[in-house]
C-alpha cells in the first residue's frame, strides 16, 4: 500500500505556526521523519487564505524538495496556488483533490491533464457527500466521464469514498467497504484511497478504531491512504494485513520491515 504522509498540513496548529513564522527547520524535519517512516508521497497543504496560499505552498514545496526526492501530493482546491507551484515541482506530483463539484472540475482538472498528474477524486459533489454506496458511485461515474474526456488514464485516479464517523451512523464502515469493492469492480485500473480520522471522530481510543478500519479497508481493495507513517502500530497492521492477504510475495516486505525495526516490539535497551 502507498502511504501518503499527512503531517505537513497548515490546518494543524504547530504546522500553521511554522508556516506563519517561516520555520524551515520544523517543516523539513517533518518531511524527513515521514520519508524515514516509509511515505511514498508527502502531502503538502498550506491551509492558508486563498490570497496567501500560492506563496505559502511554493515555500513549502521548495523547502521539502531540499531534503527529499519523494514525490509530493499537492493538497489544494485553489487552482492559482497549484499553477504557482507546478514550475517548481521536480517530479510529477499527485493532486489532492478533484470531486464531482463543477467548480473543482473546471479549476483543477485542466491542471491534472496538462501535467499528467495522479489525482485523488472524492465521492462528493455540490450537493455534499451521498449517504449511501449508490449515490457515491453515481458521483464518481460522472467524475470518470470528465477525466476520461481530457485524457486522464484510469490508473492515475485515486478514488476516495470518504469515510464518515461511525459515532453518528453505525453503518458508515459498511458503506465505505461496499463502496470500495464496487469501485474496484467497476474501475479495475483505478486506485482506492482514504483518510482514516473521520471514521473514529467522537469516540475513545481513536487509534484502535483507525487501525482496525485500515485492516478492513485493505481487504476491501484500498491501496493508498493519507496517514501518519510514523504511527508504528498502524504501519505494523498494514504490513501484517498485506502479508495475510497474499499481497507480499515471499513475505519480503514484512520481514524486511521487521529487520529494519519498523514493526514488531521495540527492543528495550
Amino acid at each position: 500500500m502507498n502511504i501518503i504522509g499527512e503531517k505537513i498540513n497548515g490546518t494543524r496548529k504547530l504546522v500553521g505556526k511554522a508556516i506563519a513564522e517561516r520555520d524551515a527547520a520544523f517543516i523539513q524535519k517533518l518531511a524527513i521523519k515521514q520519508v524515514d517512516g516509509g511515505a511514498a508521497w508527502l502531502d503538502i497543504n498550506a491551509g492558508t487564505r486563498p490570497d496567501k496560499e500560492p506563496a505559502d505552498l511554493l515555500w513549502l514545496v521548495n523547502l521539502v524538495q531540499e531534503v527529499t526526492d519523494v514525490p509530493l501530493c499537492l493538497d489544494s482546491a485553489n487552482p492559482a496556488a497549484l499553477r504557482a507551484v507546478m514550475p517548481a515541482v521536480k517530479s510529477t506530483p499527485m493532486i489532492n483533490s478533484i470531486s464531482g463539484e463543477p467548480s473543482r472540475l473546471a479549476g483543477i482538472l485542466p491542471i491534472v491533464a496538462e501535467f499528467g498528474c495522479p489525482v485523488i477524486a472524492l465521492c462528493m459533489d455540490d450537493k455534499g457527500i451521498p449517504a449511501n454506496k449508490e449515490g457515491r458511485l453515481e458521483v464518481i461515474r460522472k467524475v470518470f466521464e470528465e477525466t476520461r474526456k481530457v485524457g486522464v488514464p484510469d490508473e492515475n485516479m485515486y478514488v476516495d469514498p470518504l469515510a464518515m464517523t461511525i459515532a453518528t451512523n453505525i453503518n458508515a464502515g459498511n458503506i465505505i467497504f461496499d463502496t470500495m469493492r464496487s469501485i474496484h469492480a467497476e474501475f479495475p485500473l483505478a486506485h482506492i484511497s482514504c483518510g482514516l480520522s473521520n471514521v473514529s471522530f467522537g469516540l475513545p481510543a481513536r487509534s484502535l478504531i483507525n487501525r482496525t478500519f485500515m485492516v478492513l479497508a485493505l481487504e476491501a481493495g484500498m491501496d493508498a491512504a493519507l496517514i501518519d507513517p510514523n504511527d508504528r502500530e498502524l504501519v505494523s497492521a498494514i504490513f501484517a494485513t498485506e502479508l495475510l492477504l497474499g499481497k507480499d510475495r515471499h513475505c519480503l516486505r514484512y520481514t524486511r520491515a521487521f529487520r529494519a525495526g519498523k514493526i514488531g516490539p521495540i527492543e528495550q535497551k
